[in-house]
């Protein structure tokens, strides 16, 4: 029987997270010591959890697939993390945080889990700022922020455009401390391949020895999946190459329900693809929308001469340019969400404007420039200027950066109550791996704020409240049958990938899988598209179980067997992703149905019949998922159209 209580607790929206800690069970130093918790992931969420795990007296094991914890992807985030200090005293608060992102999630999340990544963003700041990230001030010595998307108020904290890095480092510094005191064992080049459960809970994980080849298994009281996202589903994604769904997939295979799969991020801000080769997009921050302004060429002659060639940007004049996000959106101007700027520009592609192949539009800093100056430029944006001038080589000082929209980050997820456990009693999901926070849209900066919120402080009181009861559960031999059960599991799957000995490379399968999601469940979605994806995906996967190769040797170091493993779960995913996007017949957020859209070309939500969180089931190999609804409540918020222009 699937339970879908969210445990947000009673009362006023400001109060409940205070009343969740007062009334939670504790327990004391000396059982902690008795108690194993398993962190897989260490990014934000994992290495913040680990760490103040470990910190707290608990016995952690910390896994990653990486050489490194400082691998974790976590270090590729750019532009920001927001926080509700209002330095700026231009208005902000905690409830402005809160509403701005449930606005920009389209109001599809849950308002409870909202409020309080608001309440605690700003101890993350002195979190951080304690443990010597080097954030950004301004001349006298205060810590200084800039705007990001979906906002009118200035509340993003920045490492210039490393932001993620200088916080990454903070928590791995943190983690080490722990593992140093010997609270924290690091396992990396290790992965996840299977969840454990005794008797109803999660009590341990099965691994692969990414090196060796071997098959592992580990016990825990308590395991805490923090995986990142699922956007290289669609091959070509802002993703590092590695990012996978696997644990969180193989976690829902034994009863965790996936949470609004379909809700993925399209960001506006990525170089565009620029060859059939590729393996990855890059990801220009949004924080360059502070400063650069977005346009392409008002007339369609115009965009064809520069796509040939024969007319430079620059040389183009001011009132032959359309600064579409400011003609369309006044208000917000360039910084409009994510969701609505690159559908904007997709637009605007569509009708013959774009530039560079016709999929691109310019974000030129010309006028920033002639105001502030090079240096100031500079000194803001100077990596990622970098960055780009390496990529494409242009130098974006002198001509605009060319952008177009990708696959970025994952809203949807494991389902989690506001404890953040899943429906699997023991396992917990935090950051990106669960769907609790952002709705059906990012608003940019917030990802990094969800991961250390997190992992810093929420975890560490809801994973309290479920181990008070488990003070009493002795260690359990990985002997047990559920264990061996499902180590054999992963060897089956290990070896089946392997002797199918087929034709077709693992890449090769992959990149098709990605050309089927873009193409019929990306940016823009419709019905006969979402079916035809569905069938798609299903013959692409018995394909792949027959004629995939993987060289190599299975008890050995073998990436090409890692890839056939993810693909795998990708492949399955893809198709869960299409039937959640088929059945809400709305448009919200990142997810945009083509059949519905206001006049203006904007979404079109249907607050009526799908105010609700899909929570999906897996029922078995070949069987359809079966689909639950949390329904949302909004008790402090007034449910509207989006607006804003």
């Amino acid at each position: 029987m699937v339970n879908l209580n969210s445990n947000v607790p009673e009362g006023p929206l400001a109060e409940k997270w205070t009343k969740y800690k007062a009334g939670q069970k504790l327990v004391n130093p000396k059982n902690k010591t008795k108690l194993d918790v398993i962190v897989v992931g260490t990014g934000l969420a994992g290495a913040s959890a680990a760490a103040s795990l470990g910190e707290m007296g608990f016995n952690v094991q910390s896994f990653c697939y990486q050489d490194s914890p400082r691998r974790a992807h976590s270090i590729a985030a750019q532009g920001g993390i927001n926080a509700a200090k209002n330095y700026q005293n231009d208005g902000d608060s905690i409830y402005r945080l809160f509403f701005d992102t449930i606005k920009g999630g389209d109001y599809r999340s849950r308002e409870g889990n909202v409020y309080r990544l608001a309440e605690v963003s700003n101890n993350i700041i002195d979190q951080c700022v304690a443990q010597g990230v080097p954030f950004a001030r301004e001349y006298g010595g205060y810590l200084d922020n800039r705007s990001f998307g979906g906002a009118q108020v200035s509340r993003t904290f920045y490492a210039r455009g490393q932001t993620g890095q200088q916080l990454l480092l903070g928590a791995y510094g943190a983690l080490m401390r722990q593992v140093k005191l010997g609270k924290v064992k690091i396992n990396a080049r290790v992965e996840m391949h299977d969840l454990v459960i005794v008797d109803g809970k999660a009590r341990g994980i099965i691994t692969r020895d990414m090196v060796s080849g071997k098959i592992e298994s580990h016990f825990a009281h308590a395991v805490v999946l923090a995986t990142g996202g699922y956007g290289n589903t669609f091959f070509l994604s802002t993703m590092a190459m590695g990012a996978n769904v696997s644990a969180a997939w193989q976690s829902h295979k034994r009863g965790a329900l996936f949470a609004n799969p379909s809700f993925v991020q399209i960001h506006p801000t990525c170089i565009p693809v620029h060859g059939d080769y590729q393996s990855k997009l890059t990801l220009m921050s949004e924080s360059l929308r502070n400063d650069g302004r977005i346009w392409v060429p008002k007339n369609k002659e115009d965009a064809e001469k520069i796509r040939s060639g024969s007319l430079k940007p620059k040389d183009l004049k001011e009132e032959d340019r359309d600064y579409y996000l400011e003609r369309r959106y006044p208000a917000f101007g360039n910084l409009v969400p994510r969701d609505v700027a690159s559908r904007a520009a997709k637009e605007r592609c569509d009708e013959g404007h774009g530039v560079g192949t016709g999929l691109a539009v310019f974000l030129d800093f010309k006028d920033a420039i002639a105001k502030m100056g090079k240096k100031t430029i500079e000194d803001k944006y100077g990596n990622l200027f970098q960055m780009y001038e390496k990529i494409t080589d242009d130098n974006p000082y002198e001509t605009p950066m060319m952008i177009y929209p990708a696959i970025h980050y994952s809203m949807g997820g494991l389902w989690v109550d506001y404890g953040l456990m899943t429906t699997i009693p023991g396992l917990f999901a935090i950051g990106e791996a669960n769907f609790s926070d952002h709705g059906a849209n990012r608003l940019g900066a917030s990802a990094l704020m969800q991961g250390l919120a997190d992992g810093y402080f929420v975890l560490p009181y809801t994973i309290q409240n479920y181990l008070a009861d488990d003070i009493s559960t002795p260690r359990m031999s990985t002997d047990l049958p559920e264990f061996k059960a499902a180590s054999k599991n992963v060897e089956d799957k290990m070896s089946r990938l392997i002797n199918v000995k087929g034709s077709k490379t693992v890449d090769s399968f992959h990149k098709r899988l990605g050309h089927i999601m873009w193409n019929y469940v990306g940016m823009a979605r419709e019905k006969k598209g979402l079916e035809k994806a569905i069938v798609e995906i299903q013959e692409l996967r018995k394909e792949f179980w027959k004629d995939v190769k993987v060289p190599g040797l299975l008890n050995d170091l073998n990436t090409e067997l890692e890839k056939a493993a993810r693909v795998a779960d990708f492949l399955e995913l893809g198709e869960l992703m299409a039937r959640d996007a088929l059945q809400r017949e709305e448009s919200c957020g990142g997810h945009f149905r083509e059949e519905f859209k206001t006049p203006e070309g904007e979404a079109l939500r249907n607050d009526k019949d799908f105010t609700f969180v899909a929570a999906w089931e897996h029922k078995g190999e070949g069987k359809k998922a079966e689909l639950h609804k949390e329904v949302l409540n909004f008790e402090f918020v007034e449910l509207k159209q989006r607006n804003y222009k």
